[in-house]
């Protein structure tokens, strides 16, 4: 049964249409490829200035220390919330020092003072230091 003439518009119509939703999903596709290439690449960029400053954006914006490379890799790379190697912070001190000190240290600057607190009392608990008096601490 032959179409009729108004079929045969209609479906060249629709091959346009598929042909031009063909292309635009191509064209798109590519974009879709040149992007996921950039965000790796600033990614490895972030990534290798993390690893220069030894931390996230926090330990960026504290005070810079000379820290062996085993304490800073005791203060997990990234935003918050990982482990740290106390005791590793604890011997970067100096023989006495404040909460304020243990907050100078490399990559604790977004530490919430509970936490910093909790670990001193930890270290006092454990032998490691002693309190001087108010708000002054020694390492044992």
């Amino acid at each position: 049964m032959p179409r009729k003439k108004s079929a045969d518009g209609i479906t060249s119509a629709l091959k346009q249409v598929q042909h031009q939703a063909r292309t635009l999903l191509g064209d798109l596709h590519r974009q879709i490829q040149i992007h996921e290439a950039e965000l790796k690449r600033l990614q490895a960029e972030e990534s290798n200035l993390s690893r220069l400053i030894g931390g996230g954006a926090a330990a960026g914006a504290g005070r810079i220390t000379a820290a062996p490379a085993r304490a800073i890799a005791s203060v997990r790379r990234g935003g918050g919330g990982g482990r740290i190697n106390w005791r590793e912070i604890l011997s970067q001190l100096p023989k006495q020092f404040k909460a304020s000190d243990v907050r100078g240290v490399r990559g604790l600057k977004g530490k919430r003072p509970s936490e910093i607190f909790a670990a001193i009392t930890r270290w006092i608990d454990g032998g490691m230091a002693k309190r001087k008096a108010r708000g002054l601490y020694e390492r044992v």
